[in-house]
């Protein structure tokens, strides 16, 4: 594998419509989920890539499971649970194209993933392991399962990524903060935003942000942006890279995982930082003009043509 992850999937409820939710009467059912976002936006990139999940055994679970095998994703290590409901989220789209998430996820299948079934083999055999703080929001012993799965990778000489996702819904900022830091001696690349480094850090300070990094033998920190691009340290200060405009967003949700698919993608190919990021800074474009969490991940070829690199030919 070039890439795997550890994450949680769920079934996604989008609404035909904007606006809060208590006002909307139909749903569009699609797929969801920090980590399975990201694996898919890599495949679709051309990347091999593989899932470790747990899933209900159930219509929703089959759904899941035989979209992402068709997409290209190893599936060999995602179970079927039985007797637990596969989870899902309700969105709620603003006319602005921001959104809420409502979660369903308890009781979660992934209760019954125990640390002793974590696959060290598969791990070890892949060149990037990527992980969110998502996963560990979700239950507690989440935690520990991800702290060791960092850990075997960094014995065995495959790279960690972590884009933290912090979710306030799932977990207090101080939960996130210590589990996130727990894991940070093991991280190679850092993917998060501003408010994400506050809360790690407990200050807005960029100076004193930049010093507590010093802490960690953190490879490279990439700072996503929104519309500006993102930001990356490199001798104690940040270098910025702009990213696109953009004529109409219209779903920002998956935005944040294609980033990371695609820089992830550039650093497997042997690209600079910054050439990752104008990469990653296009996907993120990209799919901020599709509705879905990865309707809008592109495949190699659209992100050429939208950078220029690759003549579109219609007819």
């Amino acid at each position: 594998m070039d890439i795997i992850t550890i994450g949680d999937g769920m079934i996604t409820f989008d609404p035909s419509e904007k606006g809060p939710l208590r006002y909307v009467s139909e749903f569009k059912r699609k797929i969801g989920g920090a980590e399975l976002n990201v694996i898919i936006g890599c495949a679709r990139l051309g990347l091999k890539a593989g899932w470790i999940s747990r899933l209900g055994k159930d219509e929703f679970g089959r759904h899941i499971i035989n979209t992402v095998r068709g997409e290209g994703i190893d599936v060999s290590e995602v179970k079927l649970i039985e007797g637990y409901p596969t989870s899902l989220n309700f969105k709620e789209v603003h006319a602005s194209g921001d959104s809420k998430t409502f979660y369903y996820r308890h009781k979660s299948p992934t209760e019954t993933f125990k640390i002793d079934e974590l696959p060290i083999d598969y791990i070890k055999k892949t060149k990037i392991l990527h992980v969110t703080g998502v996963f560990p929001a979700i239950l507690e012993q989440n935690r520990q399962i991800i702290l060791e799965a960092v850990k075997v990778a960094k014995q065995h000489g495959v790279k960690v990524s972590l884009d933290p996702n912090i979710r306030l819904k799932l977990w207090s900022k101080e939960q996130a903060r210590e589990t996130l830091l727990s894991y940070l001696p093991y991280i190679d690349f850092l993917l998060t935003g501003r408010e994400e480094l506050e809360i790690l850090f407990g200050t807005a300070n960029e100076e004193e942000i930049i010093l507590a990094l010093q802490n960690y033998d953190v490879e490279h920190v990439i700072v996503k942006d929104g519309a500006s691009g993102a930001s990356y340290l490199e001798n104690s200060r940040f270098i910025q890279v702009p990213g696109f405009k953009v004529n109409k967003v219209v779903d920002t949700v998956g935005a944040g995982d294609g980033f990371d698919a695609a820089f992830l993608y550039g650093i497997i190919q042997n690209w600079s930082v910054e050439k990752s990021i104008h990469l990653a800074n296009a996907v993120g474009a990209m799919v901020v003009q599709v509705e879905g969490d990865n309707e809008g991940l592109p495949y190699l070829e659209d992100v050429e043509v939208f950078l220029g690199t690759r003549e579109n030919i219609e007819r």
